[in-house]
């Protein structure tokens, strides 16, 4: 249920109490907020901001990582009050559980590290000179190359059960030439009803054939062509363990 608690007993202790400002919480709050989680012990800066959150360039004893902290109210998301305060919470855990899980499954996405409330650290992708940019800012020698290594890892994230529901040039990163995805937080689990199965093959369907078009229309510039269709159905064929057709209700 959306509005239920969505687990941690010290959110819940602090939207009673008060302690949760109804406010969105300035750049040097949030910092304070991930060094005082014990999230990260310095934070160098910001490297990036999405539409749900705000993500920093920050340390963990000695390892530098990545922090991704969820906005509690300037989002896209418009339930209010502690409601809203806890639904961020539980997007910064399904996103954390997102990675976990595609990390486990041999998929190029971020290790997650640590969680706490709202916010996580995870790896980070890049190297003394900065973080790994986006594929839309990037030149690829090997283009054929990269969209193969691409098209591999949508399809192994689609047979761990996960759906990347908003996959383009902007989620991805080019990281020593190989493709690493990024911001599964919108990810869709079709391993898990939650809805009737056909249902959610069809939401997939949707999802894939939006970024499969999206990823089809950046390749184009290289000549390499996406076989959109194909991918879709073998992806849909592999994820459909209950043998029902992708409708929508």
């Amino acid at each position: 249920m959306p509005n239920e608690p969505y687990l941690d007993a010290s959110v819940r202790w602090k939207l009673k109490s008060g302690l949760v400002p109804f406010r969105e919480l300035r750049t040097a709050e949030v910092v304070e907020q991930l060094i005082d989680s014990g999230l990260v012990t310095e934070v160098y800066g910001a490297v990036g901001a999405g539409k749900e959150a705000d993500v920093f360039l920050a340390e963990d004893a000695g390892r530098v990582v990545v922090a991704k902290a969820y906005r509690l109210y300037r989002t896209s998301h418009r339930t209010r009050g502690a409601v809203k305060s806890d639904g961020m919470a539980r997007l910064a855990l399904q996103e954390f559980d997102l990675l976990a899980y595609a990390s486990g499954h041999r998929v190029p996405v971020p290790e997650p590290i640590d969680r706490e409330e709202n916010a996580f650290t995870m790896e980070y992708i890049g190297d003394e000179d900065g973080p790994a940019p986006q594929l839309r800012r990037v030149e690829l020698e090997s283009p054929e190359t990269f969209a193969s290594e691409l098209l591999d890892a949508i399809e192994r994230l689609a047979h761990a059960g996960i759906v990347h529901t908003d996959l383009s040039p902007f989620n991805i990163l080019v990281h020593r030439g190989h493709p690493v995805i990024i911001d599964l937080g919108q990810g869709l689990r079709v391993d898990r009803l939650g809805s009737t199965p056909w249902r959610r093959l069809y939401e997939a369907q949707t999802a894939l054939q939006h970024a499969l078009g999206a990823l089809a229309r950046y390749f184009a510039r290289y000549d390499v062509a996406f076989d959109t269709s194909t991918v879709v159905e073998g992806i849909l064929r592999d994820i459909n363990r209950w043998g029902g057709a992708a409708a929508p209700e």
